[in-house]
């Protein structure tokens, strides 16, 4: 059973914290991992990337010169795409990039990304995080004391005064633990989970 750190907002060490194998130790599945962030990445697209092909700019009915004798290459429209305003050839149309990954494979996915972070030593464990009110300049503390550089920052349930004071810093998200993605884990260099959001992931992933 993996066992890690757990510090304050001051970035002493406070405990010690057992982590479940079942989610935190599990082997680590990378093809997997690599289709969940594929599906994340195409799952935000929004698929409305639109080009005219030649069948639909406008003019060129009449064929521009006749077949022989002029001394130009023979010509059947000025909106082919060799033209200018001529039409794209594999013009791009609005689709659907979204595609569907299996509950089983997802999860397997997450637990992937979460042990990976824990063998990499870049899982951090709070014992909680409180803020009295909405300060920027205080979360920068938490994550300068904490040595978090890049951080996803995972909490047991939606506060307010936490997430306002992470939203204007760059390289910080927030997260609340039942809404956590392959993507987000394994885009920041460091985790961080409060103890409660630990519990609950334990609770419902395990």
């Amino acid at each position: 059973m993996a066992q890690v750190s757990v510090y304050n907002m001051e970035g002493k060490e406070v405990g010690k914290l057992d982590l479940n194998d079942a989610i935190f130790g599990i082997e680590v599945n990378e093809h997997l991992v690599h289709l969940a962030v594929v599906q994340h990445l195409a799952n935000m697209r929004q698929g409305t990337q639109k080009a005219k092909t030649r069948a639909e700019v406008s003019g060129g009915g009449r064929k521009p010169w006749r077949q022989k004798g002029t001394g130009h290459a023979r010509q059947g429209s000025t909106r082919s795409p060799q033209w200018t305003h001529g039409g794209v050839v594999f013009a791009p149309t609005p689709r659907e990039y979204s595609f569907k990954l299996n509950k089983k494979e997802k999860r397997i996915a997450l637990k992937s990304a979460l042990t990976s972070k824990v063998a990499d030593g870049k899982l951090v464990v709070l014992d909680e995080l409180k803020l009295d009110e909405i300060k920027t300049k205080k979360f920068a503390e938490v994550l300068t004391n904490l040595k978090a550089t890049k951080a996803y920052v995972v909490i047991n349930e939606n506060d307010k005064n936490v997430v306002l004071s992470a939203r204007n810093i760059p390289d910080a998200k927030t997260a609340v633990c039942t809404n956590i993605n392959v993507y987000d884990i394994m885009n920041a260099n460091t985790v961080v989970l409060t103890k409660d959001a630990v519990s609950k992931i334990e609770e419902v992933y395990a």
